[in-house]
């Protein structure tokens, strides 16, 4: 997000966590997520409610009307408060709800070590669907019931991972916004660690990094970024040594490969 709407989603953000504490923050994330699928499916209703010339008392009232009795109070007052705030477009707006649905379904494990158990099970489980072309099909499959993903899901996770890792996993493959499978979960990931208030740094080294090696790197990297970044590392043998990091959108490649593919490149010009 940019201009406006940035600055909207911090504010929500804000008021948002003033709210979490006293709320069921599991019903909370379930709550807001239907609250997604509904404005995805309703198109007139998210345009309304994002249009900067309708009365923001009004869109808080229609909100309080259309959820009264379905949701918690907690829920209407999240939703009452993003629809009021002034977004640059309507997707804007249901991202702003999306985000706010990841942190409530996390609250409860909101310390250092739980969140970093979330962002490594969520990890792990995306690089198994980019391993198993079957398995990937088979979550990913157009006009497949969303019941029978969600019991795929249950029976391959339930009792091996987080509560909240099973729901993100779950609302990643039975509704993707448009999303692939992979872009899904890196998404929801990538939420978990601004939660954290930490970057995720995605490590492909040729060989294994050792916890002091490890310590090192996560140590310039939060130096170089202003903020604690946690470590994903992908062991890839074909980039012969050195280091491949990817950081957001930078990409820092120290790789052999690397570097022989930009020889190659200079020779070619």
């Amino acid at each position: 997000m940019r201009g406006i709407s940035l600055s909207s989603l911090n504010e929500v953000v804000r008021r948002f966590d003033g709210i979490l504490p006293s709320a069921n923050a599991a019903t909370l994330g379930h709550e807001l997520f239907e609250v997604v699928a509904v404005l995805e499916e309703e198109h007139s209703l998210r345009r309304w409610l994002a249009d900067p010339a309708n009365e923001a008392e009004s869109k808080s009232a229609l909100v309080s009307e259309l959820l009264e009795s379905k949701v918690s109070p907690a829920t209407i007052l999240v939703v009452g408060d993003i629809v009021q705030s002034r977004w640059s477009g309507a997707r804007d707006l249901v991202d702003a709800v999306e985000r706010l649905a990841v942190y409530a379904t996390v609250g409860e494990a909101e310390d250092e070590q739980r969140l970093s158990e979330l962002e490594d099970e969520i990890f792990r489980f995306r690089r198994v669907v980019a391993a198993e072309p079957e398995l990937r099909a088979s979550l990913a499959m157009e006009g497949v019931a969303t019941s029978h993903k969600r019991t795929l899901v249950e029976n391959l996770l339930s009792g091996k991972v987080n509560a909240a890792t099973l729901r993100l996993v779950t609302e990643a493959v039975t509704r993707s916004r448009g999303r692939t499978l992979e872009q899904g979960l890196e998404y929801y990931e990538q939420l978990v660690a601004e939660r954290a208030r930490r970057y995720i740094a995605v490590v492909r080294t040729a060989v294994s990094l050792s916890e002091n090696q490890q310590t090192r790197l996560r140590d310039a990297l939060s130096r170089a970024y202003g903020r604690s970044i946690h470590l994903n590392i992908e062991i890839a043998p074909e980039i012969v040594g050195g280091l491949s990091i990817r950081v957001g959108d930078e990409v820092i490649d120290g790789t052999i490969a690397g570097r022989l593919a930009e020889v190659r490149r200079r020779l070619a010009g």
